[in-house]
C-alpha cells in the first residue's frame, strides 16, 4: 500500500513537471525548467494527486462530487504551498495576480476549475493504466527505485534550499551538484519543449487548412479569385 503510493507521487510529480514545461513552451515558444527542485519533478503535483486519491476515491462514482472536491483540494493545497514557500523564500514560484478572482496571487478560480476537470479526468481515464503499471512492478524493484528517488529527491531539497537562501555565497561544490541534478533534468525538459513545439506546428498546419477548407466551401468565389491573383 505505502510502496504503491509512493511510486503514484514519484510519476504523478514526473509527469507534472513535464506540464509545467510544456505550459512553459506554449507561453515564451522555448525550452523553461520550470519547479522549485533541479531535478525532473514537481513535488506539488504529486501530492496533489495522493491526496485526490486517497480522500475521494470513495466518490469517484460522482463525477461532480469528485469534480468540487478535487477543486477545492487542490486550490488549499496551491494556496498552502505558495505561502510557506514565499514566507520561508521571500521569492513567489508562481504569481495569479492578474488573474481575475485570485487569492493573494496564489490561487485563481481559472486554475481552480482546470484542477479539478484535470483530476476528474485523471481518477476516471489515466489513473486506472498508472495503477496497472504500478501494480505490474515487483516488490524488490519497487524499492529499489523508490530508494534511489528518495536519495536524489533529498539531496535536491537540500542542495536548492541552500542555493535559494545563499548559504556560502553558492560555493563551488553546491554549484556542481546543481548542475549535476540540472542536467538530467535539463535533457529531458528540453526533448519534451521540443515534443510540444513539434506538436503545436502540426496542429496549426491542420487548423490553417480546415479554416481555409471552410473558407472555400463557404466562398468559393473568393477562393477562385485568390488563384486569379496569384
Amino acid at each position: 500500500m505505502v510502496i504503491k503510493y509512493i511510486l503514484y507521487f514519484l510519476i504523478y510529480a514526473f509527469l507534472g513537471w513535464c506540464c509545467e514545461v510544456s505550459f512553459a513552451t506554449l507561453k515564451t515558444g522555448k525550452f523553461v525548467n520550470r519547479g522549485f527542485l533541479n531535478g525532473p519533478i514537481c513535488s506539488i503535483y504529486g501530492f496533489g494527486m495522493v491526496i485526490v486519491l486517497l480522500v475521494l476515491t470513495p466518490v469517484k462514482d460522482n463525477p461532480f462530487i469528485l469534480f468540487i472536491c478535487s477543486m477545492l483540494l487542490a486550490t488549499l493545497l496551491e494556496f498552502v504551498t505558495g505561502f510557506i514557500l514565499e514566507k520561508f523564500f521571500h521569492k513567489k514560484w508562481w504569481d495569479y495576480s492578474k488573474e481575475p478572482f485570485n487569492i493573494k496571487g496564489y490561487v485563481c478560480i481559472r486554475f481552480s476549475i482546470l484542477w479539478g476537470i484535470c483530476c476528474l479526468l485523471i481518477v476516471d481515464i489515466f489513473h486506472p493504466l498508472i495503477e496497472k503499471l504500478v501494480s505490474n512492478i515487483p516488490n524488490n524493484v519497487a524499492i529499489i527505485i523508490i530508494i534511489i528517488s528518495a536519495v536524489l529527491y533529498v539531496v535536491d531539497h537540500i542542495v536548492t534550499i541552500l542555493q535559494v537562501i545563499n548559504y556560502g555565497k553558492h560555493t563551488k561544490e553546491l554549484e556542481r551538484l546543481s548542475n549535476d541534478l540540472r542536467f538530467t533534468s535539463d535533457k529531458i525538459g528540453q526533448k519534451v519543449s521540443d515534443a510540444t513545439r513539434v506538436l503545436m506546428e502540426q496542429y496549426d498546419k491542420v487548423n490553417e487548412k480546415l479554416r481555409k477548407s471552410r473558407l472555400v466551401k463557404a466562398f468559393p468565389k473568393l477562393h477562385k479569385k485568390e488563384e486569379e491573383n496569384n
